[in-house]
Formats: C-alpha cells, sequence, structure tokens
C-alpha cells in the first residue's frame, strides 16, 4: 500500500512540472482558437540547439566513460526498436479496415525517437533530482534507426509480395485457352530481340537497406544529435556549452513543448480520416513500449549499475515517437502509407501521451524504486 500511496504522489507531483504545463498550455490554446503562430524557423532552430545540447552532454560523457557500461543499454535499444515495428505488425494491422503497409510505418514511427519527448525527459529528472548517465541521450539513433530501417523494410517485402501474389493470378488468367484464330492483342509480344530479352529479367525487388540508413542519418534531428556527439567526443567545447547551450536550455524547451502542444491539438482532425484503432493504439502503446524498456533497463540496471535515472530515459525514449527526422524518412520509404494515420497517431496523441503521462509515470515508478 505505501508503494502505491507513494508511486501515486510522485506521479502527481510531475505532472505539475514547468515542461508538462507549457506542453497542455499549447493545446488548450489551440483549441481555444488562437491566433498566435510561430514560425517553422524558430522551431527548427530550437529542436536544432536542444538536440545539439544533448549531443554535446552525450559526447563529453562518453569521452570520459567505460564504453563497456553501455554495450548492454545500447543493444537493449537496438532490440526495442525492431520490437516496436513487429509489435504494430502483429497488432495494428490484424486491426478491422487497418493497412498493413499504414500498420507499419505507424510503428516505424513509435519505434523511432523523439529529440523533443527525450528532452523534456531529461530537465524532468534534472527537477526531480534523479541522477543518471550524460551518455544516455545517446541512445537515441541506437532505436531510431533500427526502427525506421525496419519498418521500410518489412512494409517493402510485404508489398512485393502482394505484387507477385497479383502479377501471379494476372498470368493464370492471361494463360487461359482462346479460340482458334483469337490470338488476342498482339502489341504484348516483344516486337525486338532486346525487348524480348529485358523482358526475361527478373525484376529486383529487393530492399537496400544502406540508403534508408543514410537518409535517417541526414534527417535534421539526428545529424543535430550526433554532430553534437562528435564534438564532444573529439574537441572540448565545455566553455560553449557552459555558456551558451545549457543556461538556454530549458527556456527553449518551453517553447517547444507550446509549439508541440498546439500541433498536436491541429493534427487530431487527421485521425478522423482513419480508423479508430489508431487512436486506441495511439493511446495504449506508448506505455506498453515504455515499460518493455523499464523492464529492459532494470535487467540492466542489476547487471551493469546502469542508474535509474538512465532506465527512464530508455523507457521514455520507447514510449515516444519521431516529430521530426521520422515522417520524411517513412514518407520516402513507403509512399504508399496513409501519412495522416502515422502522423496524425504520433503527433495528436502519441506525443502528449509519451511526454504528459509516461515520464511522470516512468519517473514514479523510479523514485518509489530506489526508496524501496
Amino acid at each position: 500500500m505505501d508503494f502505491l500511496s507513494n508511486f501515486l504522489t510522485d506521479f502527481v507531483g510531475q505532472l505539475q512540472s514547468p515542461t508538462l504545463a507549457f506542453l497542455i498550455g499549447g493545446m488548450v490554446i489551440a483549441a481555444l482558437g488562437t491566433q498566435l503562430i510561430i514560425p517553422e524557423a524558430i522551431s527548427t532552430i530550437i529542436v536544432f540547439m536542444l538536440l545539439t545540447k544533448i549531443g554535446l552532454t552525450g559526447g563529453m560523457a562518453i569521452r570520459n566513460s567505460n564504453l563497456t557500461e553501455m554495450l548492454l543499454p545500447m543493444a537493449f535499444s537496438v532490440v526495442l526498436g525492431v520490437l516496436i515495428v513487429f509489435i504494430a505488425r502483429f497488432t495494428l494491422a490484424k486491426m478491422p479496415n487497418v493497412k498493413t503497409v499504414d500498420a507499419l510505418a505507424t510503428g516505424g514511427l513509435f519505434g523511432a525517437v523523439s529529440g523533443s519527448t527525450m528532452a523534456a525527459a531529461l530537465t524532468t529528472l534534472e527537477e526531480s533530482k534523479i541522477s543518471y548517465e550524460a551518455w544516455a541521450g545517446a541512445l537515441y539513433p541506437f532505436m531510431d534507426i533500427p526502427a525506421l530501417v525496419t519498418a521500410i523494410v518489412v512494409a517493402n517485402i510485404y508489398l512485393n509480395k502482394q505484387k507477385r501474389r497479383a502479377n501471379a493470378i494476372e498470368g493464370a488468367l492471361s494463360k487461359q485457352p482462346v479460340a482458334a484464330g483469337d490470338y488476342g492483342d498482339q502489341s504484348d509480344y516483344p516486337r525486338t530481340r532486346q525487348e524480348y530479352l529485358s523482358q526475361q529479367q527478373p525484376e529486383d525487388n529487393r530492399v537496400k537497406i544502406w540508403p534508408i540508413i543514410e537518409e535517417s542519418l541526414q534527417g535534421p534531428a539526428l545529424s543535430a544529435m550526433l554532430l553534437g556527439l562528435a564534438l564532444g567526443i573529439f574537441t572540448k567545447p565545455e566553455s560553449v556549452y557552459e555558456g551558451f547551450y545549457d543556461p538556454l536550455f530549458r527556456g527553449l524547451l518551453s517553447i517547444l513543448m507550446l509549439i508541440m502542444g498546439m500541433e498536436a491539438w491541429s493534427r487530431i482532425g487527421e485521425l478522423r480520416k482513419v480508423a479508430q484503432w489508431y487512436v486506441v493504439y495511439s493511446l495504449i502503446a506508448p506505455i506498453v513500449h515504455g515499460f518493455i524498456a523499464f523492464g529492459l533497463g532494470m535487467i540492466a540496471h542489476y547487471a551493469t549499475g546502469f542508474s535509474l535515472g538512465g532506465v527512464v530515459v530508455l523507457a521514455v525514449i520507447a514510449a515516444s515517437s519521431s516529430d521530426i527526422s521520422g515522417p520524411p524518412t517513412l514518407r520516402a520509404g513507403i509512399p504508399s502509407a496513409n501519412p495522416s494515420a502515422y502522423i496524425g497517431s504520433s503527433t495528436a496523441i502519441g506525443t502528449p501521451i509519451a511526454i504528459g503521462v509516461c515520464i511522470p509515470l516512468f519517473i514514479g515508478l523510479a523514485q518509489t524504486l530506489g526508496a524501496g
């Protein structure tokens, strides 16, 4: 009973954090029909600065850390990125009126990482005075890239199978016997030797993985994160970090949360265009993914001394869904998927659940376990 009481007290306390207040405030003013418009260029600059700061923090920590301590959390991050896609494949994709490619794209977006949600989690951990490994933010790409690659590869394999099946049926129908003298449309027959040889070559339906990884790495969010990481590892940016990036971090994050709250409300209308199962998935998936990650993080905690704060970071990035780099990567990799389904699910419901529910939930759980 004491465990539940402590947990509920910690959970309610986290809901009062300024990070969540700005997110909720953004949703409220958007619902009231505000005319406030924050230019996209400002949002882009804020995201770049926040993720560069997280990358710098991680890079400086990695430079002074024992890399063997990072191996198990990194491995778990990769496993989670892949697993979340397959969870969507065998749950959401099985629901009525849900297309498999749309479900895979949604799983890929929920398996990928939201840099803004991660930034919110790190700030809330510091406000709660819960210590975590400074390199925990560097787990971002180890979950983000495998999730996007897995979603695109599995979706294309599925589409290729569907295409081959359709071609086989069409071929079988075309081989039906015809009446004497009736030879059908002669335009189907090759007119030259080159045309004949080209028709004999099998179609290359293989999915190329490296271009997907390359596109993910070139995404704006991951690029900023990896830039900061590299600068933190190979240079000594402590002076600019302490004088510029660190002091501005919380203020910039509050503006980003306001923007995200307004965008989340504006995206709710998109979910009306798709099956209601996306709403159900978006409400449940972040919490389920976070609990799976929390469990794996606890294994790392007992096996390697991974901090409870680090466990929270792992759980929150698993609960998050990509809002910056993921959508354009999926648009290019699975062009037949419906953006209203996967972007609407992520931005309108998934991100608010990850920030408003999962961050206080897992911080409260960590505080309760740490006190016990």
